[in-house]
């Protein structure tokens, strides 16, 4: 379908607003008018970037969750096609003001590099911290290399009144040294305007440390699980949460396809589909974990695979364990806010819904 005059110039006032950070909040109401109160201070808010998992989907980018606090933006993972999906929604790339990486896998830091040059071009002022788990620094170091000769390179050409090179890089900032690996480990690892962030170990076996995020603000809570199987410590760390971001893989599905790919000699396939069930936790599980953490709402994120989402298998038996309006199958886009003082919980859309 080729797109109108009309919704391509909002798609291109979009992309080049998400980086114009100092640009008015009228014009950005212009490009996408359900964003424009996202930094009003008055909610907690979640903003879905990327609802994939490591397969293709071209409704979603992947793993990628914005929580906003105030004025400023958080963002836990970067996948690859998440920075698009924000452009898209035109959040200004300045507002952006950490990222939290849960673990190191492709589908989760794949982006990492355009959240640097963008939130640069936007004009960041500062290095942009990374949080996370042992090996943050190696990430890091490696992203900031590939992408120096793009900074020198952009600042030839705009000059140094557009291109801050000083405040170019990524800046690592680990936590890791204090978690053991034993899935038990927890830390308060920033406060800052009122928002304290705890990270806390997760099951991801053999990935560890794997972590999951608890964000506090004005008494409204969201926790991201990242990717993670049936975790005690995740159930402790989303006690009363207003919301919770958690990965999910339809196993039943997985299975049929794994079969599949045995029956058709695809033996490398097969071992792939038959090793990853037994580290994400299935739909019915996460629905068991929310539950016994008292979690208001419940956000499926992460999905796997992706375009089986609207199968009536990929959700079998969460009905059974746990009200209908309290979960949501999250899309990219789905924005949730959480008005402080208040028990009350939105649901809207940023992008249209696939």
């Amino acid at each position: 379908m080729i797109a109108s005059p009309g919704r391509l110039r909002c798609v291109l006032m979009a992309a080049f607003l998400s980086c114009a950070g100092p640009l008015s909040t009228a014009a950005a109401q212009v490009a996408n008018p359900a964003a424009a109160d996202l930094f009003d201070g008055q909610a907690l808010r979640v903003v879905l970037c990327g609802t994939s998992g490591p397969l293709p989907d071209p409704a979603r980018a992947k793993s990628c969750t914005l929580v906003i606090a105030g004025e400023a933006a958080y963002v836990v993972d970067t996948g690859p096609e998440s920075w698009e999906q924000i452009a898209r929604m035109a959040i200004p790339g300045t507002r952006i003001a950490g990222i939290f990486l849960t673990h190191y896998h492709s589908d989760h830091i794949g982006e990492l590099g355009e959240f640097r040059m963008q939130t640069m071009v936007a004009g960041r002022a500062v290095q942009l911290p990374v949080f996370g788990p042992t090996g943050v620094r190696d990430v890091v170091q490696g992203f900031n290399q590939a992408y120096r000769l793009d900074t020198e390179h952009r600042l030839a050409h705009h000059g140094a009144e557009v291109i801050n090179a000083a405040a170019a890089d990524l800046i690592a900032r680990p936590f890791g040294e204090a978690f053991t690996g034993d899935g038990r480990s927890e830390a308060v690892i920033l406060e800052a305007d009122g928002l304290k962030v705890i990270a806390f170990e997760v099951d991801h076996d053999p990935v560890r440390p794997a972590v999951g995020y608890r964000f506090e603000w004005k008494g409204r809570s969201v926790v991201v699980s990242g990717d993670a199987a049936r975790s005690d410590n995740l159930i402790a760390n989303a006690r009363g949460a207003d919301v919770l971001v958690g990965d999910n893989l339809a196993a039943p599905i997985i299975a049929q396809a794994q079969r599949m790919a045995a029956a058709g000699g695809n033996t490398r396939q097969a071992k792939l589909l038959a090793d990853i069930p037994d580290y994400h936790a299935s739909p019915l599980e996460l629905a068991q974990m929310a539950n016994e953490a008292g979690v208001r709402l419940l956000v499926y994120s992460h999905f796997v695979p992706p375009l089986q989402v609207a199968s009536p298998l990929y959700f079998a038996g969460v009905e059974a364990v746990r009200p209908r309006a309290t979960w949501v199958a999250g899309f990219d886009g789905l924005r949730i806010d959480l008005p402080s003082g208040s028990d009350e919980i939105r649901q809207s859309g940023l992008l249209p819904q696939p």
